[in-house]
């Protein structure tokens, strides 16, 4: 078992050429937090939430994310996990209590600066979210595509990003001929270009063998490493153990955290 503070030695070790890229990705855009280095990135506080007039799923969470941290989050199917991925998301409002989010309560940000405030947040979708009428590069590149970017000025980084996930040589094809574990690197990788300051990944090694989810792994913790925050939902205890890390437990609608 390795701290999370610590490089996760194996065969998948990144190169110079794509850690001198995520270097730059996550370096990008940072100015706002910097000045803040004391705040949590995101606060919860006695948070609640039910959908419709049903029961409370998740019951008076109260937590921190801090800046540069590295936690799982696991517990039983159920749970809620993903549930708490979308709060933190901002892709669903608290019945009740206060999420505070880079230093905003976001009950009190107007609905068109959110999708502003969610870029500073990757996620990883357990059903991977990619469009099927797009290439592997496509879906990549398409955070940066909307935003008006050219694309000569981020080709050259999601070819290396995507060699590097294993998934060079599928850069033409559509989601529908890729695997599961295909598809779920092409989606790491495109909330990667999005230059994430947290980054949330919903069983991320799910459908991945064992090589590779260790390589996944340890972009996390480089990734971490250069200063974004991590929060793995997983049920994968193998994954778990060979990380020292902070263990956020989901149970009966309440949360435990080990540091």
């Amino acid at each position: 078992m390795v701290n999370a503070s610590q490089r996760l030695p194996s065969n998948g070790r990144l190169s110079g050429k794509i850690y001198r890229l995520l270097t730059v990705l996550v370096n990008k855009s940072r100015g706002e937090t910097h000045n803040r280095l004391s705040c949590p990135l995101i606060h919860f506080e006695n948070v609640g939430l039910r959908y419709g007039m049903g029961p409370e799923i998740l019951r008076d969470l109260t937590f921190d994310i801090p800046k540069k941290s590295f936690q799982f989050l696991t517990g039983p199917s159920g749970a809620g996990k993903t549930s708490l991925l979308r709060l933190l998301f901002m892709s669903l409002q608290p019945t009740r209590g206060l999420i505070r989010m880079f230093g905003r309560d976001i009950s009190e940000i107007p609905r068109p600066e959110l999708p502003l405030l969610r870029r500073r947040v990757g996620i990883v979708f357990q059903d991977f979210r990619l469009l099927d009428h797009l290439t592997t590069y496509e879906n990549v590149a398409l955070p940066l595509r909307v935003r008006g970017k050219e694309e000569s000025s981020y080709k050259t980084d999601v070819l290396e990003l995507l060699k590097w996930v294993g998934l060079g040589e599928r850069i033409n094809v559509l989601p529908p001929v890729l695997s599961g574990g295909e598809k779920q690197r092409a989606a790491i990788a495109r909330a990667l270009m999005d230059r994430p300051e947290v980054l949330l990944a919903d069983e991320p090694t799910g459908n991945v063998d064992p090589p590779m989810a260790r390589r996944l792994l340890n972009l996390f913790l480089e990734l971490n490493r250069l200063g974004t925050a991590v929060v793995i939902a997983t049920h994968d205890l193998a994954l778990m153990e060979q990380v020292e890390a902070r263990r956020m437990i989901l149970s009966g609608g309440h949360l435990d955290i080990y540091d």
